[in-house]
């Protein structure tokens, strides 16, 4: 009887760190699915080796120490996800053609609760939240694989720097050396794209754009929708590699090549720490709505400055949560509410 209480209480104590440990996991390896393959390894790793686990570190160090290892176990393919904006120019409207590239290529976009743990402070909240955003993991992922492990343990997590060369098994000396490579890293992404200031909770001014959002791409008004979008927006679309800038292309890709999306309805998500949509078409043949896209927004000064299209819906969905079909009437009643 002893062992299976064993057992139960090393589970429950396992999985307390899952949330915490799949964010970690999605920051280094920019997949939520690999995120969360890595982590259930780090639990099966992690559960199998308990009795060598001897207690030197806490379990949750230890654990960590484990992720780290599964990441860069797959990271050693060299695989570096990335936006569309991250591999080619821009494409004027006029030469719009859309082009997949496979699955692993893309940064993926990942719900806030499968990666957010509850913490108190907002303070920290706030950071873990920066830190998933799509601008911050898409520099992430420009980093070679160490120094992203270190930039994440000690900013994101705030872990010291003797206990990050423990869990690296490296010293002091290489840990903050790798930390000021990565800062410079990033630093010169931010000052090539700056992104959009999302501010935790929306303010209200925040709030109203996104409402005002919702009204115009519901009611397929593009003129209102050019008035909430800045001039340099970009939009993307994974899984293709278009990405177009700026108010006119993107309008006009809606009213051409998107024109099937007229009539269309947004259910709020919270998507990589920004606000977002699912994003359902009018189903032609059975009535109702289909899933079309997953939205996420980053907004800044009051217009929307990145209008991202995640169009892979048989893997979005279910991941956010979201139903594959909305009926015509709960459609009605989600406008009017």
């Amino acid at each position: 009887m002893g062992d299976s209480t064993a057992t139960a209480d090393l589970d429950v104590a396992l999985e307390k760190h899952r949330t915490e440990l799949t964010g970690y996991c999605y920051r280094m390896l920019g997949s939520s699915f690999e995120a969360e393959d890595a982590v259930q390894d780090t639990l099966v790793r992690a559960w199998r080796s308990y009795d060598k686990f001897e207690g030197r570190s806490s379990l949750r160090s230890w654990l960590y120490r484990i992720a780290t290892n599964v990441c860069l176990d797959m990271l050693t393919a060299g695989n570096k996800r990335a936006r569309p904006m991250d591999l080619t120019e821009s494409t004027p409207l006029a030469q719009a053609a859309l082009a997949p590239r496979p699955d692993h290529t893309w940064l993926e976009p990942v719900p806030d609760a499968r990666v957010l743990p509850t913490v108190g402070d907002p303070a920290e909240a706030a950071v873990a939240k920066e830190s998933i955003r799509l601008a911050f993991m898409a520099a992430l992922q420009q980093l070679p694989a160490k120094q992203r492990a270190v930039l994440i343990l000690r900013e994101v997590l705030a872990w010291k720097a003797s206990e990050v060369a423990e869990l690296l098994d490296t010293t002091v000396a290489s840990v903050n050396s790798a930390l000021q490579r990565a800062r410079a890293t990033l630093a010169e992404r931010a000052d090539a794209s700056p992104e959009g200031a999302v501010s935790d909770p929306l303010d209200e001014e925040q709030r109203k754009l996104l409402e005002r959002y919702v009204k115009a791409f519901e009611g397929y008004d593009m003129t209102a929708l050019t008035a909430l979008l800045h001039e340099d927006a970009v939009m993307t679309m994974p899984p293709f590699d278009l990405w177009l800038r700026g108010q006119a292309d993107i309008t006009g890709f809606m009213a051409t090549l998107g024109a099937s999306c007229a009539g269309s309805r947004l259910l709020p998500v919270q998507v990589n720490g920004l606000p977002g949509f699912a994003h359902y078409k009018p189903d032609p043949e059975n009535g109702g709505f289909v899933p079309w896209a997953v939205q996420a927004l980053e907004l800044s000064d009051g217009r929307i400055t990145g209008f991202h299209c995640f169009l892979d819906t048989k893997r979005w969905f279910p991941l956010f949560g979201l139903p594959l079909h909305l009926e015509a009437e709960a459609g009605e009643v989600e406008q009017g509410g």
